[in-house]
C-alpha cells in the first residue's frame, strides 16, 4: 500500500494512522462486544464476529483509497476482537480448574503459530491485496461452527443465565463425548443433569443492575490492578524493539524482529506452563513483572556501557518476561471475574492491552521523539505494578466465581488478622500450596 499510493514523506503518517486505528478497532471491539457476550452468549458473538470479519477483510483488499482501507481495517479489528474474546471465554469456562492453564496456553501457542504463518505468507505474497484476502477470507469458513453440536455454548454461562434446559443439553453432549465408546451415561450423571435447576439459584447475568456493579469494590480493585499490569506489559514491548535496533528501515531487520517476537512469545507460554501450576499465578506474575522492570532499568541506565551482545540479551529477556506477564495477567483476570460479568470485565482488560500496544505506532507517528522518556515512564510503571500485584488473590486450581458475591470474596487475606473461613484466598503472599482437588 505504501508503493501503490505513494505513502512516503509528507504522506507517511497515513500508514501509521492505519496501524493506530486497527489497534483502536481491537480496543473498541473488546469493550463493545463484552456486554453481548454476557447477554446473548459466547457462541453467538463468536459466530457473528467471524462471519463479519471475512467480508471486512476482503473489502479492505478491494479498497481504492487509504481512507477506505483504514475504515475497513478498523472494522476488521473490531470483529476479530469479539471473536478472540468469545473464544477465550469458551476455552476458560469449559475446563475444570486443573486444566484451565493448559487450555489457555494452547490457544496462545496457536496464536504464535499464526504469527509465523502470517510472516511466511507475507514473504511469499508479492501483492498486499492477495495477502489480505488469504488471511481474512477463511474466516467465512468458520461459520460452519454454527452446525448443531459442533461448537457448543458455554454451559457455565447458560447456568448463570438461568437457561437450564440448554445447559442440560450441552452438558449431556459433553458427557456423552467423554464417556467410553458404547457405554451409556451412568445414573449419577443423569440425576445430576436433572437437578441442575435446583442447584443453581444464581441471578441471571442480564439482570445485574449498574448500581450492583458499582458497589463491588473488590472486583473493581482487581480489575484496576490487572488492567494496569496488562497495559504496561503490552506497552513496554515496543521499548525493547527500539533497543534491539529494529528502528532501521530494513526488511531483514523487520523479519528478524518478527521471528524474535513470535519465538519469545512461544517460549513465554512454555515457561508459564512449567511454572504457574507449581508456584501460583500471583507469584509468577510478580516475578515476571519484576524481571521486566529490571531489564528496562538496565537498558536505560547502562546502555552506553554495554556491548551489542549484552544489549540484545537484555532486550530479549525483557521481551520474554513482558510477554509472560501479559498472558498471565489476562488469565488471572479471567479467573477472578465472576461469570455473570466476565465478558465485560475481561473485555475491559483486553482493551487496555490493545491500548498498550499503541505505544509503538504513536512513537513512530512522532518520528521517535520522546522514546527515551516513554521508556522511563513505562519502566517506572512496571515497578509500580510490582507493589500492586501483592494485593491480588490467588486463583490457582480454584473454582471460577459465579455471582458478584463470589467475586467479592476473591481477595488477599489481611496480614494482621486470620482470614475468615468464607474467603476464597487462604494462601500467604507468595507461597501457593497446591490444594486438594
Amino acid at each position: 500500500m505504501v508503493t501503490q499510493w505513494d505513502l512516503v514523506c509528507e504522506r507517511g503518517w497515513e500508514v501509521t494512522l492505519e496501524q493506530i486505528l486497527f489497534l483502536l478497532g481491537f480496543a473498541c471491539g473488546y469493550l463493545g462486544l463484552g456486554h453481548p457476550t454476557d447477554r446473548v452468549g459466547r457462541r453467538g458473538v463468536v459466530l457473528l464476529a467471524l462471519g463479519l470479519a471475512g467480508p471486512c477483510g476482503v473489502g479492505g483488499a478491494a479498497a481504492g483509497s487509504p481512507p477506505g482501507l483504514t475504515a475497513l481495517r478498523f472494522l476488521l479489528g473490531f470483529m476479530l476482537a469479539g471473536a478472540d474474546l468469545g473464544l477465550y471465554l469458551t476455552r476458560l469456562e469449559l475446563c475444570e480448574p486443573s486444566q484451565r492453564l493448559r487450555a489457555i496456553l494452547a490457544g496462545e501457542l496457536m496464536g504464535v503459530v499464526g504469527q509465523f504463518l502470517l510472516l511466511g505468507l507475507a514473504l511469499a505474497c508479492k501483492d498486499w491485496r492477495l495477502l489480505l484476502r488469504l488471511i481474512t477470507a477463511p474466516c467465512i469458513l468458520f461459520l460452519l461452527y454454527g452446525w448443531p453440536g459442533l461448537f457448543l455454548e458455554s454451559s457455565r454461562w447458560l447456568l448463570v443465565s438461568r437457561r437450564t434446559t440448554e445447559a442440560q443439553a450441552v452438558l449431556r453432549v459433553l458427557a456423552q463425548r467423554n464417556r467410553p465408546q458404547g457405554e451409556p451415561l451412568v445414573d449419577e450423571a443423569e440425576e445430576a443433569l436433572r437437578d441442575l435447576e435446583n442447584t443453581c439459584p444464581l441471578p441471571a447475568a442480564a439482570q445485574i443492575s449498574l448500581s450492583a456493579l458499582l458497589s463491588c469494590r473488590n472486583i473493581w480493585k482487581n480489575l484496576l490492578i490487572l488492567g494496569f499490569t496488562t497495559f504496561i506489559a503490552h506497552g513496554i514491548r515496543h521499548c525493547y524493539q527500539l533497543v534491539g535496533g529494529v528502528g532501521r528501515k530494513s526488511q531483514v531487520d523487520f523479519n528478524l524482529y518478527s521471528l524474535l517476537a513470535g519465538g519469545t512469545a512461544g517460549l513465554a507460554c512454555v515457561f508459564l506452563g512449567v511454572t504457574v501450576d507449581r508456584f501460583g499465578r500471583r507469584g509468577i506474575l510478580l516475578l515476571t513483572m519484576t524481571l521486566t522492570g529490571i531489564a528496562s532499568l538496565v537498558l536505560l541506565g547502562l546502555r552506553d556501557y554495554l556491548n551489542d551482545v549484552a544489549i540484545t540479551t537484555f532486550s530479549v529477556l525483557g521481551l520474554f518476561f513482558a510477554h509472560a506477564a501479559g498472558v498471565l495477567s489476562i488469565l488471572l483476570a479471567a479467573e477472578v471475574i465472576p461469570t455473570t460479568v466476565r465478558g465485560r470485565g475481561l473485555g475491559l482488560i483486553l482493551a487496555l492491552g490493545a491500548l498498550g500496544q499503541l505505544s509503538g505506532p504513536v512513537q513512530r507517528l512522532h518520528a521517535g521523539r520522546g522514546a527515551f522518556l516513554q521508556h522511563v515512564v513505562l519502566a517506572a510503571c512496571a515497578l509500580l505494578c510490582i507493589l500492586s500485584i501483592m494485593l491480588l488473590p490467588e486463583s490457582k486450581r480454584k473454582a471460577l466465581p459465579e455471582a458478584l458475591r463470589d467475586g467479592e470474596l476473591c481477595r488477599r487475606p489481611s496480614l494482621l488478622r486470620p482470614p475468615p473461613p468464607t474467603r476464597c484466598d487462604h494462601v500467604p503472599l507468595l507461597a501457593t500450596p497446591t490444594p486438594a482437588l
